[in-house]
């Protein structure tokens, strides 16, 4: 009896520790990013982004400003952290610094002016 109970626990062990891990796109997201799988790792954080997520918005900003899954763009990673830095984000905060050292008066103006445009328009309208 001890061994068919002892089997019993060691097969719904296996059940439960093969069943899929359930997780939300930010950490499938991550997951990719991590793995250097960065298009689909954007494609991921783009949505949630949109949904006005600051830890997205920041991602996707050093993405850019990285060139990991796009062209890499200041202009377009300022506007992100801008965004996300409006929202707290203090990584977004600390990104919109370093990028800042980088840019030109003109580039740091275009970036406010596609913040400001992809806020109005509930991140709806964002360009990337």
């Amino acid at each position: 009896m001890r061994k068919w109970a002892l089997a019993g626990a060691a097969a719904g062990m296996l059940l439960i520790g093969s069943a899929p891990a359930l997780a939300g796109p930010w950490e499938d997201g991550m997951v990719a990013y991590n793995r250097g799988d960065y298009v689909p790792a954007i494609r991921l954080f783009r949505p949630l982004a949109e949904q006005g997520n600051p830890k997205a918005q920041t991602q996707i900003g050093t993405m850019y400003r990285k060139g990991e899954g796009t062209a890499p763009s200041l202009t377009r990673a300022f506007m992100w952290f801008s965004i996300a830095a409006e929202r707290g984000d203090a990584k977004a905060k600390a990104g919109l610094r370093d990028v800042s050292k980088k840019m030109t008066p003109a580039e740091m103006s275009q970036g406010e002016a596609m913040a400001d445009a992809c806020a109005a328009s509930n991140y709806r309208a964002c360009e990337y």
